[in-house]
């Protein structure tokens, strides 16, 4: 029988690294909020605080140290269902819109089971743990990178949704004041391109694999993101009043929900006034900075209005992959979209601000494997009815996102930093 394979304690001591900064962070983001904050749930899409504090460590105790730590106890016996999300052949698992009605456990409790599961790893990475259990650690963090990004968001739409809207800071963001560089279109000559993410690059997730070949004709794509004012033209053009723009179920979805403009946007005094984590903006304070929190229905309506349309995922993608991985993520600390201020080297914005829609469906990539086990359920079950989004946003931790990230949502969402990159033929 082969022995398990053992990494070398250089490679869990950056790992450990690593565990320690990511758990840190999750709290951190925490600490403007309080304990009522934590409980809200203010739309279908979202969770409380609280319930992502406790879903993190509920990964790493389900997933490593109940199969990789000796003698490992689960903190509690109720956990491993009552902190589920969707992984239906783990555990059955509450109904998603019943979250906001844990007000036990505690948040005290729920610390104190970060705190047991923290610990355990530290024991599990002190040890010759086996490649897998490092594999699964590292799967861990990017998910707990990810429910980071949501627990902002979430918190954004119950602050928002309070009648009273506090801010979660309230710090003055100064980054506004630039002029939106020009928009250009950049060509880009296609042919055969590869797209993906190779396992000798490092981390990935299931859905980013294989890497492949894909054909791409010529095309051109927009040098920065379209902002709050250029969408501004777009309302004020009947833009959600005329249903030639739309998808046949995004004029459906418009009708249905009343909507007039994206998410975050509300007419106080005849000007727009628009959400944010810190707080309401006037237009005019943000108009060259990227609009936010608009649908694929929208992107989609907006790219017909301006006679051009949405990427696709592989045409992003070959283009994001010439650029350094860098932008206005969530180490900035803005919590919001920013005006670039050069497009002289190429698309700017590719990575962070807003997440992008794109003209691909989220479909498997030819020879698509899911993981083993429970952890397959992780994205292929979700491969149905959703779009690819690309490039992270301004809540997107910088170590999470690369070229090939693909991000996937029913086009109606609105609640996530998604914004809008045009193309052209």
């Amino acid at each position: 029988m082969a022995s398990s394979v053992v990494v070398e304690t250089a490679e869990s001591m950056g790992l450990r690294q690593r565990f320690q900064t990511v758990r840190r962070r999750s709290l951190s983001l925490c600490e403007p909020l309080t304990p009522e904050d934590m409980m809200v749930q203010s739309c279908p899409e979202a969770s409380p605080a609280k319930w992502h504090l406790a879903h993190t460590a509920w990964f790493f105790e389900s997933f490593v140290l109940s199969e990789f730590l000796a003698g490992y106890q689960v903190f509690s016996t109720d956990f491993p269902w009552l902190f589920n999300s969707y992984y239906q052949s783990f555990a059955e698992f509450p109904d998603k819109r019943l979250r906001a009605s844990f007000s036990r456990p505690g948040i005290e409790e729920i610390l104190r089971y970060r705190g047991q599961v923290d610990a355990a790893i530290e024991r599990l990475l002190e040890g010759n743990a086996p490649e897998e259990a490092l594999r699964r650690i590292e799967l861990g963090l990017n998910h707990e990178e990810q429910h980071q990004e949501l627990l902002l968001t979430d918190i954004k739409h119950a602050l928002y949704t309070n009648p009273l809207q506090p801010a979660y800071l309230t710090s003055a963001n100064e980054l506004h004041s630039a002029e939106a560089v020009p928009l250009q279109f950049l060509a880009y000559d296609g042919g055969f391109v590869e797209i993906g993410q190779d396992e000798a690059d490092g981390f990935g997730f299931d859905n980013e694999r294989p890497r492949h070949r894909v054909w791409l004709e010529p095309f051109q794509l927009a040098s920065r993101l379209v902002t709050c004012s250029e969408f501004a033209e777009f309302i004020a053009d009947g833009g959600y009043t005329r249903p030639e723009l739309w998808l046949s179920v995004g004029w459906e979805t418009v009708r249905a929900q009343g909507w007039t403009a994206p998410l975050y946007w509300r007419k106080q005094d005849g000007d727009w006034m628009i959400g944010s984590l810190r707080g309401k903006r006037r237009l005019a304070e943000i108009a060259d900075s990227p609009v936010a929190h608009v649908s694929y229905f929208e992107a989609d309506a907006y790219a017909h209005w301006a006679g051009k349309r949405l990427a696709t995922e592989a045409e992003w993608e070959s283009a994001a992959a010439t650029q350094p991985v860098t932008g206005n993520l969530l180490e900035t600390g803005n919590l919001e979209t920013v005006t670039p201020e050069s497009c002289e080297d190429g698309p700017v914005q590719m990575f962070g601000d807003c997440w992008e829609w794109t003209a691909s469906a989220y479909l498997g990539y030819p020879g698509f494997a899911p993981l083993a086990g429970s952890l397959g359920e992780y994205n292929g079950k979700f491969m149905s009815g959703q779009m690819v989004l690309r490039g992270g946003s301004c809540v997107t931790p910088a170590a999470h996102i690369r070229a090939s990230y693909r991000n996937f949502f029913p086009p109606e969402t609105r609640w996530q930093f998604s914004g809008i990159r045009l193309a052209s033929w």
